[in-house]
């Protein structure tokens, strides 16, 4: 118990036999679960949410035992969250035949959720995994695994077949574990950027679908005309909810100079009377930190800041004898090179820093390696919907935060992670579509060596980099051959180095132009590519079989797949629509489709021109700019 430094209970430290046994029963149970007809897996759902329901509060007392929130909170927030997302999700098992009939179940879903909201993280992971027909394995933080146990009994007396649903405790190695295990599937992960990085390394070339859902230093940007007493309590729930401890907590306050100092004063106020304490007392703010460890990291980052030259403002707050407790924290004086403005502290503390125009507030906001959320405060609607888009994160908030609901996805952007939790985008996550693989345009990957060295091109001729626009040379000065299916020279080409590359990433990053401009200016760049494809179909179908096995008809084919492609894409440019979700606050959700940035893809060698095409022509679709090579 954070609290108070007892120990609540002993857990398991999982073996990798009792990993292998999991998901072997996850394996075996998957596809009749998957099976199931929605309506009865829907049932299911039902009746997880309603047994959760019934024993809400020893829900809500747990995991304020074991994490440390303030009872408030787990009542409050997490566990009626927790229930939405079942009862949301029986829906989706519901309707998945009718809406997603196009899609079917990954498979077994390895799930490894973080310990500053194990119960909510075991429910936005495990509740559309069911609905979808996944089986799971879910490994819960080592610190705080107890509602998960809890979890595992409501499964029984929900009636849960046997394999469905498998949780397995234990620290990283146990997660390592899951991760590497060749029969998961999907991986979804909630925790640090670091873990993620690893985990996206080792899945790579896996074929494991994955989520990752990681760190962040959102930013909560006032404006001089914003409501500010409002402003003021939005920024103590966006930073002291959960003790800090919220990968999307707004973290970093820019405030518009103008209106600083009064802010700060009255923020200053307004901290002075939040109540540090016993996190089963209804009237405290905030609770316990998790650990001694992140406690002492908290401790370490906010000295930092202060001899960085950040002042720091604590109020004279009581704390504790026992227990692991921080008091709420204020860093101002901040600049934007400061470690504390640029790194997550996962602790009860604020930094602040001030801009003078709506774009120096964008350029703030978006001046840290994370891209998780933000929250936006103005009562000019028009300006506050003119920043939103040009924040780099997964979910804005406009005059609120920490607004979540199971029909509305969240996730991050940048190294937050990618993919997204609830919602159909949620669901998403844990489907893949009912590939129909009957079309065969053979395989093209042979590789030929050079019997003749000589070209029966008159003119030499030196196919060059395509970079910003226009033809470049490659800049280390070293070619490779191209060799026809007869052994015969056909050309040299350039072979790229780094500096080729960088220069390819600094001209797609230019190349803003592409993402800002309409989708229908898009779709007629790709029509108009697929004219010019369709002129010189004899000379790519030639050039096609000349490289490869493929018979002349296999060669035409291919290229009539590559028009059709283009055509495909062209029309789905500006057709690819957001959603308004439906959720039960006052307020609208709007999810936008936003392009991705600069992609960079590497091409496969079987059918060079059409995977090519797919692949371009998919990505510049959406507004993405690509640095791509070819096989």
């Amino acid at each position: 118990n954070p609290a108070t430094g007892e120990k609540l209970a002993q857990i398991t430290q999982a073996s990798k036999a009792d990993v292998d046994k999991a998901v072997k029963a996850a394996n075996n149970a998957q596809k009749s679960w998957a099976k199931l007809t929605g309506f009865q897996r829907a049932k299911y759902l039902y009746a997880i949410a309603r047994l959760i329901q019934k024993h809400s509060r020893l829900f809500a007392v747990l995991e304020s035992l074991d994490n440390g929130k303030p009872i408030r909170e787990s009542r409050d927030v997490d566990v009626p969250l927790v229930i939405r997302h079942f009862y949301h999700h029986a829906g989706w098992a519901q309707l998945l035949e009718e809406k997603l009939d196009d899609y079917q179940a990954i498979g077994v879903a390895g799930q490894i959720i973080p310990w500053n909201f194990p119960l909510l993280m075991m429910a936005w992971k495990i509740a559309p995994a069911l609905a979808a027909g996944n089986t799971v394995v879910l490994k819960p933080a080592e610190y705080t695994s107890l509602s998960a146990l809890l979890f595992a009994e409501i499964c029984q007396q929900a009636g849960i077949p046997k394999g469905v649903v498998n949780i397995v405790t234990g620290d990283g190695k146990t997660g390592a574990e899951i991760v590497n295990h060749a029969d998961v599937h999907k991986i979804a992960f909630t925790g640090s950027t670091a873990v993620g990085r690893l985990i996206r390394q080792q899945t790579a070339g896996t074929g494991k679908k994955l989520t990752l859902e990681l760190g962040g230093k959102s930013a909560f940007i006032v404006f001089d005309d914003a409501d500010v007493d409002s402003a003021i309590e939005g920024i103590i729930d966006a930073i002291w909810f959960n003790q800090g401890q919220v990968c999307c907590a707004g973290s970093r306050l820019l405030v518009q100079e103008s209106i600083a100092n009064r802010f700060h004063e009255k923020l200053k106020e307004r901290m002075s009377k939040l109540r540090v304490g016993d996190p089963l007392d209804k009237s405290t703010d905030i609770g316990a930190i998790i650990d001694p460890s992140q406690h002492t990291r908290i401790s370490k980052l906010v000295k930092q800041g202060v001899a960085e030259g950040a002042e720091l403002y604590q109020p004279e707050i009581t704390l504790p004898e026992c227990g692991c407790f921080y008091p709420p924290s204020l860093l101002t004086e901040v600049d934007t090179a400061h470690y504390v403005a640029q790194e997550e502290i996962f602790g009860p503390v604020l930094v602040s820093m001030t801009f003078r125009t709506p774009a120096e507030a964008v350029a703030l906001a978006n001046n840290v390696r994370y891209g998780l959320a933000c929250s936006v405060w103005s009562e000019n609607i028009n300006l506050a919907l003119d920043i939103a888009p040009k924040v780099i994160a997964g979910v804005v908030w406009i005059n609120c935060t920490n607004q979540f609901d199971a029909a509305a996805g969240f996730g991050g952007k940048k190294e937050s992670g990618f993919g997204r939790e609830g919602g159909i985008e949620g669901m998403y996550a844990y489907l893949k579509p009912k590939v129909d693989a009957s079309l065969s345009l053979g395989k093209t990957q042979k590789v030929f060596e050079l019997k003749s060295k000589n070209s029966k091109a008159l003119v030499d001729r030196t196919p060059k980099f395509y970079i910003g626009g226009k033809q470049a040379r490659p800049d280390g000065g070293y070619s490779q051959t191209v060799v026809s299916n007869k052994g015969e020279l056909i050309a040299h080409i350039g072979q790229g180095n780094r500096k080729d590359i960088r220069n390819a990433v600094e001209a797609a990053r230019k190349a803003t132009a592409w993402t800002n401009t309409t989708a229908h200016n898009r779709a007629q760049v790709l029509y108009f590519i697929a004219e010019n494809l369709s002129l010189r179909s004899e000379e790519f179908a030639k050039n096609i079989q000349a490289i490869s096995t493929t018979s002349t008809k296999q060669a035409e084919k291919e290229v009539a797949a590559s028009i059709e492609r283009l055509f495909y894409y062209a029309a789905i440019a500006d057709k690819f629509d957001g959603q308004v979700h439906t959720v039960p606050v006052r307020g609208v959700v709007l999810a936008m489709p936003e392009a991705n940035g600069i992609m960079g893809i590497v091409c496969p060698d079987e059918n060079p021109l059409l995977a090519f095409v797919s692949l371009m022509a998919a990505s510049i679709a959406m507004g993405n700019r690509v640095v791509m090579i070819p096989s």
